[in-house]
């Protein structure tokens, strides 16, 4: 077994590659990404009932269905089947049964990261105003976008809830038509991943192995909709995902072979 990295002598960037770039040539480096042009972002969502007896009907069995699903994936026995409202408070990572409560944003210009969240009760407007805002990223030379996790959960959840809510996807955001190499999708997670297709590495641990100051020393995850729901602490909730926002940038900086961001680096408006 060789050596474990020591990530504090790193001096050189980690060339870093990811599937999307022109066929034609060879894997492109994250190096030649100018991170300026990136828009980095996080959601944090919540089901769109406070509990599975304020369900619609039609709705009711549908979860049904669902949590028998989930428990046979967990290999539950047939004893220990978890009930549809045991395990509704999950509900919130299914964009067919949840709703986003937050949008967190984050551009880095010279070098301090301006943070700017859409939050609320009233989701499509929450949506809304989202829309708008990437509407006008090729004005901002905004170029990609960048998430943890994105490509299984943040970009396609967005993209299902716009639908769902009759609003149309922005171009930055859509997959429709576009070849691979033309989606300007990143994901720090699938970069870590290098080909390991298995892998799940969450970034609360790619925090701590890099150094990074974690976002979960407050809340986790699955907290959110329990400080939404029965605390309704929605300001709260906003400063985690604030917090994961600086941590996916200053993640991508280590990736990088740079230094994280100083916290007076940060603002938020």
């Amino acid at each position: 077994m060789g050596s474990p990295l020591v990530v504090s002598t790193i001096k050189q960037p980690i060339n870093l590659h990811f599937c999307g770039t022109d066929p034609k040539s060879n894997n492109i480096m994250l190096d030649n990404y100018n991170i300026e042009h990136i828009l980095f972002l996080d959601i944090e969502t919540v089901p769109q009932f406070s509990n599975f007896n304020q369900l619609p009907e039609n709705l009711h069995s549908l979860w049904e269905t669902k949590a028998r699903q989930l428990s046979r994936y967990e290999k539950f026995s047939e004893d220990d089947v978890q009930k549809a409202e045991e395990v509704y408070e999950r509900a919130g990572i299914y964009a067919e049964f949840g709703k986003i409560i937050c949008i967190s944003t984050g551009i880095l210009r010279n070098g301090t990261l301006w943070i700017k969240s859409f939050f609320g009760d009233n989701e499509v407007q929450l949506l809304t105003n989202f829309n708008e805002m990437l509407s006008k990223a090729r004005e901002k030379h905004i170029n990609y976008l960048c998430a943890h996790n994105g490509k299984e959960f943040d970009y396609p959840y967005l993209i299902r809830r716009m639908l769902i809510n009759g609003l149309e996807v922005p171009d930055i955001l859509d997959l429709s038509g576009k070849k691979p190499w033309e989606v300007n999708h990143l994901d720090t997670m699938e970069l870590w991943k290098f080909g390991d297709y298995k892998n799940y590495t969450s970034l609360e641990l790619l925090a701590a192995v890099f150094g990074i100051p974690t976002p979960k020393d407050d809340i986790r995850g699955s907290d959110v909709a329990r400080v939404y729901w029965q605390e309704h602490d929605l300001p709260r909730v906003v400063t985690y995902c604030q917090k994961d926002v600086t941590t996916i940038v200053n993640l991508l900086l280590r990736f990088k072979g740079k230094t994280v961001l100083a916290e007076d680096a940060v603002q938020i408006v």
